[in-house]
């Protein structure tokens, strides 16, 4: 019998050919927000993974979106003419979806490469700029406060979510992630941790909801019909008095009833107090609230590193998907090593094809180049 996580999963029209999925990972090797030769590389060598799913890192849809400098956008012609050259490359050799996550990363923005330190860069300096946000809170007491977005803010984003959305259909990306987690601008929406405001906009929990749904319905009317829109979200802010499960799980029903075709659940990120108690599996807990909440497919991800743990992951129904972050990144062929442990089969290259040992000689399905 075929291990549950290598059987095949349809998510928005989607199919997916296994439950494994490559979550995004921020490289911080852009230039002026266009992809590099950094991108192929990287991208390219998770594409030969056997993972079902590829998703293109956090990408700003505007360039005091970006979480530092040296991120992706895509926000004009020459962002998506880079983000071009790298997916025709990419897509010679490999017939693996490809999603993006969109987003903008609110008071979060303006920051340091992670191995210079990560931290926020002042308005006034080089790389640097000024942050907006829901409430002018900074993240960290040291950061400089950011600009509180009026209305005209807020519609100038959610219409640039929109026309990021368009050029990632033009680029043929089969799936879009919203970046609704991890401390950034729609979650900072939704948490009363970070939004303060008096308006539509802040206060109970549906005017907290009211701008990640406008930018969700506004990306999901500019992103072709028969592709899927989903949302990634912290499950809890590990904060007392802040976003919890139980407004992720409204927060979903209130997704899934606008069309949105999966949701991808983490954690964290929103306030430096956070008290996380890291583990193997910690955010299953998270994902299996909000699968019992909702019909449609529900990703977890978190510290995911065992072939037996993800198969008991989705195999239980905790969540219908695992994604891989620092795992795939360590051991980027960990998909074939999964479904040779288990008993599945994965998708390789034609040119990996002998590299098959000969205790898994069923391990491969035949054909993974996308010119073959």
């Amino acid at each position: 019998m075929t291990p549950k996580l290598f059987q095949p999963l349809d998510v928005g029209g989607l199919t997916l050919a296994n439950r494994i999925v490559i979550a995004p990972m921020c490289q911080y090797s852009a230039e002026d927000g266009r992809m590099t030769d950094w991108h192929q590389i990287h991208l390219g060598q998770l594409a030969l993974s056997g993972a079902a799913l590829l998703t293109i890192e956090a990408t700003a849809v505007e360039p005091e979106g970006r979480i530092s400098y040296a991120d992706v956008g895509l926000w004009d012609d020459a962002t998506e003419a880079a983000m071009a050259r790298v997916l025709e490359s990419i897509r010679r050799w490999s017939d693996m979806p490809i999603a993006i996550q969109l987003g903008h990363a609110g008071r979060k923005a303006s920051t340091d490469l992670p191995w210079k330190g990560g931290g926020q860069i002042a308005p006034s300096h080089a790389n640097g700029w000024q942050t907006v946000a829901p409430s002018a809170l900074p993240f960290g007491t040291q950061d400089n406060a950011p600009t509180a977005l009026d209305r005209d803010g807020l519609a100038r984003i959610r219409d640039a979510f929109a026309a990021a959305a368009a050029r990632a259909a033009r680029l043929g990306i089969d799936a879009i992630q919203l970046h609704g987690a991890h401390g950034y601008l729609l979650h900072q929406f939704l948490s009363p941790l970070s939004n303060r405001r008096d308006d539509d906009y802040g206060g109970s929990l549906e005017n907290r909801l009211r701008f990640p749904l406008e930018v969700h319905d506004a990306v999901r009317a500019a992103f072709p019909a028969d592709r899927p829109v989903t949302m990634r979200l912290s499950g809890t802010d590990w904060v007392e008095g802040g976003w919890d499960i139980e407004q992720t799980v409204a927060f979903a029903q209130a997704l899934e009833a606008r069309g949105a075709a999966a949701i991808h659940v983490s954690s964290g990120g929103l306030d430096p107090r956070q008290d996380i108690p890291v583990g193997p599996g910690y955010q299953v807990p998270l994902a299996r609230a909000v699968k019992q909440a909702v019909s449609i497919p529900v990703v977890a991800v978190g510290l995911i590193t065992d072939p037996d743990h993800a198969e008991a992951i989705v195999g239980t129904g905790d969540a219908d998907m695992v994604a891989l972050a620092r795992t795939i990144l360590y051991d980027p062929r960990w998909p074939w090593h999964a479904a040779a442990h288990l008993g599945g089969r994965v998708r390789a290259p034609d040119q990996y094809l002998r590299s098959q040992p000969r205790q898994y000689r069923h391990l491969f399905d035949v054909g993974g180049s996308a010119e073959n």
